[in-house]
């Protein structure tokens, strides 16, 4: 009996699993072998059971090599360096966050952008230059009275923001000094636009010029503020003049505010701020090859920039076999009030967070970090179904929504300067795979169906197995 009870222990040892209350052993002296855990693991159950929960089995590899392999992680195929993932923290998400009490701000903040244990460690914000519809009225630096105009940019004032946005920049920052921003406008000033509104109209081609200017001091001003500027982009969604603000500027339009004004003015104030073309839809991908062909305008452009609320993000692949040489950055998704948990969990994991990042972006963003419990504030006509990462009930009340968990599952253990690696998917297992700075290797698994489903993983012919509820995402760590 003791001999088949060992053999028992073995056989069980070696598949994964080890219940030591199953035996009883006549010699009380005998010390059961520690297993050391070697894969740290994190679930989000879209039965909305588990959230971001550390768990507490034990996963370790077993040599061999196995043609079953659900996913094969390799790490000696590498591609794209990751800037970082977060959201878009609009004026509204500041106004939002600035109703909690002291103490419930503070603690939010550092959990949300602190590198502690209970943080989720974004690295990357979108911000607007301006207003947003996601701000509670629409805005530029440098509005006037109708029939007036300010050529020299005398009155330009980041006021509006100096209430909320700006001094929340700040205290990110001071929590982390590394993050990176990058700033797009929904419109200029509407005294420099041929419709004199916020909505819609084109750049009028005299203001061209003025308007790089516009930039050039935005970037100046933010800096003075102790605020950097990694990037900008000319205009957010280009082809949707229906926002509140909005501007629509044409692929030929864009290429010649760059070539011409935009990118000739960063060089004369000796700006680092990359630019970033397009900011829009994953069917016009021809929108910014047309921009990159032109070689002039192609010397100032560092990449191009897409949201998923029309095409296929197989389009950043598109783009990238065209112009290898340029970065790609998916800089827009929303949940909406009309989702599910486990319906926007699966997709927003399969493709803004797996689907952006296996099509060579550099970053991953959702929408609005935060609002109000009515999804406000917006301006008049902006997004009315928006949902934040995070809702402000009262002053010391918040929740944490699904695009929470759908950033935090990444961010929190994948750094910026952490490289992809290669991963491979089968069946309903969406993969995205990385190596950290300090060597650790990162995959996340998002199982696209609605039922269990065994995943035996292979990193340098060895195994471990595990298994994922459907709709469900795991992110599996080790050495």
């Amino acid at each position: 009996m003791f001999l088949f009870s060992i053999f028992s222990w073995i056989v069980m040892f070696f598949n994964g699993s080890l219940y030591t209350d199953a035996f009883s052993f006549s010699n009380s002296s005998f010390q059961y072998p520690v297993i050391e855990n070697k894969v740290d693991f994190w679930v989000t159950n879209g039965n909305r059971s588990i959230y971001l929960q550390k768990q507490n089995g034990i996963l370790t590899f077993q040599s061999g090599k196995s043609e079953s392999a659900n996913i094969q992680v390799d790490d000696s195929h590498t591609y794209q360096t990751i800037d970082g993932f977060g959201y878009t923290l609009t004026g509204g998400s500041a106004q939002s966050i600035n109703k909690l009490n002291s103490q419930k701000r503070k603690e939010l903040l550092q959990e949300l952008f602190g590198n502690n244990e209970n943080s989720i460690k974004i690295s990357y914000l979108r911000i607007s230059i301006g207003a947003s519809d996601l701000n509670a009225t629409p805005f530029t630096y440098n509005d006037l009275p109708a029939g007036q105009t300010d050529v020299s940019l005398c009155q330009f004032s980041l006021l509006p923001d100096k209430d909320d946005l700006i001094p929340m920049l700040k205290e990110i920052i001071a929590i982390n000094p590394h993050i990176k921003i990058l700033a797009t406008p929904w419109s200029p000033p509407t005294w420099m636009k041929n419709n004199n509104s916020f909505i819609g109209g084109s750049l009028k081609p005299e203001y061209y010029g003025v308007y790089a200017a516009y930039f050039v001091k935005y970037i100046q001003k933010m800096k003075d503020e102790g605020i950097s500027i990694s990037a900008i982009t000319p205009q957010n969604e280009p082809l949707h003049p229906g926002n509140n603000p909005s501007m629509f500027m044409s692929a030929e339009q864009q290429a010649s505010f760059i070539k011409e004004y935009l990118g000739p003015a960063f060089v004369t104030a000796n700006l680092s701020t990359k630019i970033i073309i397009y900011d829009h839809n994953c069917d016009r991908p021809d929108y910014p090859m047309s921009i990159l062909k032109d070689p002039i305008a192609n010397a100032f452009i560092d990449g191009s920039a897409f949201h998923l609320y029309a095409g296929d993000i197989s389009a950043l692949t598109t783009v990238h076999d065209a112009y290898p040489n340029k970065n790609l950055y998916f800089t827009e998704q929303y949940t909406g009030t009309s989702g599910t948990f486990v319906g926007d969990l699966k997709w927003h994991m399969k493709n803004v967070i797996i689907g952006s990042m296996r099509n060579w972006s550099k970053v991953a963003l959702e929408w609005n970090l935060a609002n109000d419990a009515n999804f406000g504030p917006h301006t008049l006509g902006g997004c009315t179904t928006c949902k934040g990462a995070i809702t402000i009930n009262s002053s010391d009340s918040y929740e944490r929504n699904v695009s929470y968990y759908i950033i935090a599952h990444v961010s929190k253990f994948v750094p910026p300067g952490s490289v992809r690696i290669a991963s491979t998917q089968k069946g309903n297992i969406n993969s995205i795979a990385f190596k950290t700075p300090a060597g650790k290797k990162v995959l996340i698994l998002e199982n696209d169906g609605d039922a269990n489903e065994k995943c035996t993983i292979e990193f340098n012919q060895k195994l471990f197995s595990t298994s994922l509820d459907g709709g469900s995402v795991a992110t599996f760590i080790w050495n």
